[in-house]
Parts: C-alpha cells; sequence; structure tokens
C-alpha cells in the first residue's frame, strides 16, 4: 500500500504530486479545536463518505452521505468527533452541504475513535473551494483529483504529515503549484 505524504508541493500518492491546499493554520503538531491546522502526525485513511445523490459510488468501501448526517465538533459533548445524525443541538457540520464541498469525503483518523476533547475535531480530504483557498485544517483537492485519489486509496492507506512542513516563523502552509 502506498502512503499519501504531503510536500511543500502538493501530496505524493501513486507516483504523482496532486495539487492541494491546507488549512488555513498551516501545519501543527500541537493541533486543537478551531485553529483551522493540518495536525503533523501519521493518520490513516478510516472511511469513504459520498453523496449518492450527486455521484455514483465511487469504491466499494463507500457509505452514503445521508439526510441528516452530521459531524459533531463539540468538545464537551459525547459524540465528539463523530458522526451524528439530527437532531443534534450540540455544535457540527452539516455532511450534507448545499455546495460540493463535501460530496466526496475521505475520513482519517486524527483524533478518532477515542476522541480526546479540544484536541480538534475530523481531518478529511475533501474537494477545495479553489486554489490556494486553505480549508479549516482538512486536505482540500480539484474534484477530478480528489475522485481519482479515491479510486487509488484504500482503508489504512497512510497520510503523513511532516513536521518539517511548519514555517516556525509564521507557521504558513506548504507551497503548491496548480495546474
Amino acid at each position: 500500500m502506498s502512503d499519501m505524504v504531503l510536500t511543500r508541493q502538493g501530496l505524493r500518492f501513486r507516483g504523482r504530486m496532486w495539487p492541494c491546499t491546507i488549512g488555513r493554520g498551516g501545519v501543527r503538531a500541537d493541533k486543537r479545536e478551531g485553529d483551522g491546522a493540518t495536525p503533523v502526525g501519521s493518520h490513516r485513511i478510516v472511511g469513504l463518505l459520498y453523496r449518492p445523490d450527486r455521484m455514483a459510488r465511487p469504491a466499494p468501501w463507500a457509505l452514503p452521505i445521508r439526510p441528516g448526517d452530521l459531524w459533531s465538533d463539540d468538545a464537551k459533548d459525547a459524540g465528539y468527533n463523530q458522526l451524528v445524525r439530527v437532531p443534534y443541538a450540540p455544535s457540527h457540520e452539516n455532511l450534507r452541504r448545499a455546495d460540493p464541498l463535501y460530496d466526496l469525503i475521505l475520513l482519517t483518523d486524527w483524533n478518532w475513535p477515542n476522541a480526546e476533547p479540544g484536541r480538534g475535531s475530523a481531518i478529511f480530504l475533501h474537494r477545495w473551494r479553489r486554489p490556494g483557498f486553505p480549508t479549516e485544517g482538512c486536505v482540500g483537492f480539484r474534484p477530478d483529483h480528489l475522485q481519482q485519489i479515491v479510486r487509488k486509496a484504500a482503508p489504512g492507506t497512510r497520510l503523513i504529515v511532516s513536521p518539517n512542513l511548519r514555517n516556525s516563523a509564521r507557521n504558513e502552509p506548504p507551497k503548491t503549484k496548480y495546474p
């Protein structure tokens, strides 16, 4: 199995460099909820979610995002950093969004399955808003690239985020080239 390695040029995976965006908070070893950072470490791919009303099942192991699927980001709640369902009052993200940002999501094991409160909720691999526009800590890709990555990835694939990507002075994200 091939590792995904985040570099200053993008994500290296399966013999190719994929342009990507990372969190607005840069790369951090001390990730915290709400800091917008992409956490340093070796993170495993543990799931694949997709919008069945917008695309065909991308892989046999993919699960549909249903109406009412949410992701808890409330560090004080027992459902923190878990898939939850409506009705759900604590802070959360709606996985079934009006925009296409979460139409296809690779889930990592960042702070999962036994979430440590405040350490930061899910790190997803999902489509980017546009080239160079940062995420809230996730790794974002061009939509067609994300589909190709999903076809090449499998449960257990590692996403490696090196501490060498941090810019100690300003904590800037890696520089990537956009085709």
